[in-house]
């Protein structure tokens, strides 16, 4: 299992309602939805580097 990495994240309370309720929609928890819509964007902005067999990232000098 990989390392996670913890940080703060302050936003405002509309922001995180709609957050909130985006993630509810989708069966997950905020923090859980946040993930994803960060590996989104990475994914979409081709910053994940290229996949190894093993399913781990290269590492591109990110």
């Amino acid at each position: 299992m990989s390392v996670k990495k913890s940080f703060v994240l302050r936003i405002d309370e509309a922001t995180y309602a709609a957050l909130e309720k985006w993630a509810a929609d989708e069966f997950r928890s905020v923090n859980g939805h946040l993930e994803w819509i960060i590996h989104q964007a990475l994914k979409d902005a081709g910053r994940l580097g290229k996949v190894k067999k093993k399913g781990k990232p290269e590492e591109d000098g990110l």
